[in-house]
């Protein structure tokens, strides 16, 4: 190939490249699909797999350290003793914050718009377990 083409392909490369480049971040909204692979939809236009999302801490299971101090409630289990214990100190705990099927979620594109970051849910988490009123 000619020099001049050489020119020509450079040229258009740096074209391509600064209309990317205008591409500001900008918020969007999805819903999730999947969660096994992570899916998500993305205003009713494309879908998006796991290598092109960015989780933060809120959307994703994660462990953290805590301090604590509390006793246990007494309780009475036949043919034992009744008893009450002490817990207290630093303690890791597992949230389980990871997402759901059906949930929505804020995204924002980073720019060049190829990687969104799942930023949060727009609804409440919906917790499950035990101890919940």
């Amino acid at each position: 190939m000619s020099n001049a083409g050489e020119l020509v392909k450079l040229i258009k490369k740096a074209a391509v490249e600064a209309v990317e480049a205008e591409k500001p971040a900008a918020v969007c909204f999805g819903r999730v699909i999947g969660v096994s692979p992570l899916k998500i939809y993305v205003d009713q236009r494309f879908i998006l797999g796991e290598k092109q999302l960015i989780l933060t801490e809120a959307v994703r299971d994660h462990a953290v350290d805590a301090s604590v101090g509390f006793y246990t409630e007494e309780s009475e289990e036949e043919g034992l003793d009744v008893h009450r214990h002490c817990c207290k100190g630093q303690k890791r705990f597992l949230l389980l914050q990871g997402l759901k099927e059906g949930e929505e979620v804020i995204l924002l594109r980073v720019e060049g718009g190829q990687r969104f970051i799942v930023l949060d849910r727009v609804c409440e988490y919906a917790s499950e377990g035990e101890w919940l009123e």
